[in-house]
């Protein structure tokens, strides 16, 4: 049997696995390629453009960093979310595929750890990975309208996360007054330079039950009210 220093070993192995890059050998070299310049290349472009943003944020008070938590926001948001929660070691889910392999790179680029996986390929072992992330102390976020939508329509994948894991709910949503949109499912927006950034962080709340509808129309209410307001925002 493994004694207690064997299992600790292989879960330190297992978190650190999160924080290195995939490796890429499934993949042809024009994949490879690809993959290795778009990563770095958006993380420049997001750090160098980030450095320039004008921030206000609503709602920090529902903010904790004293218990890990499962961040819940709009996939369309990813690279300047990315940029605010930077280097606090939050876990995502990304998929197995070309598509998404750059993107998660470039996440990992600003600290955070990756758990392969999505809604249809390997979901349920990239779960897991991020369950036991969560109970050792990590925080998490789910896209919950990824990785191929619709747009706008939260999944139930954040919730099981925290109901399994014990850590709650934070649902947040970030806009941009001026950006590009990318010819993506949903219109992926990437700042422009010295953009305001507008932050509306919602409150928090535990799950007991993530089959419950309730709590699946608690969440996307939650959602859609966030964004409707950080939008307003950033228009006003």
């Amino acid at each position: 049997m493994e004694n207690s220093r064997q299992v600790d070993e292989r879960e330190q192995t297992r978190e650190e696995k999160l924080f290195q890059f995939a490796p890429l050998e499934k993949y042809s070299f024009k994949q490879r390629l690809i993959i290795r310049v778009a990563g770095v290349a958006l993380y420049w472009l997001i750090r160098t453009i980030g450095v320039t943003l004008r921030y206000r944020v609503t709602g920090w008070e529902n903010h904790t960093e004293d218990a890990p938590l499962v961040y819940c926001f709009w996939h369309n948001r990813i690279p300047i979310a990315t940029y605010f929660w930077r280097a606090r070691g939050i876990v995502v889910m990304s998929s197995q595929s070309f598509d998404s392999e750059y993107i998660a790179r470039f996440i990992q680029r600003f600290g955070y750890g990756a758990a392969r996986g999505s809604s249809t390929r390997g979901a349920r072992s990239a779960l897991i990975q991020m369950i036991r992330s969560v109970k050792a102390g990590r925080s998490a976020a789910f896209t919950v309208d990824g990785p191929r939508g619709p747009i706008y329509e939260a999944k139930p994948g954040a919730l099981l996360l925290a109901a399994k894991s014990g850590a709650a709910i934070l649902p947040f949503s970030i806009s941009l007054d001026r950006c590009w949109r990318l010819p993506s499912w949903d219109r992926i927006e990437i700042p422009k330079p010295f953009a305001r950034v507008f932050v509306v962080i919602g409150e928090r709340f535990q799950v007991d039950d993530p089959d419950d509808p309730q709590q699946q129309q608690r969440l996307q209410s939650a959602l859609e009210a966030l964004r409707d307001e950080s939008d307003r925002l950033a228009v006003s």
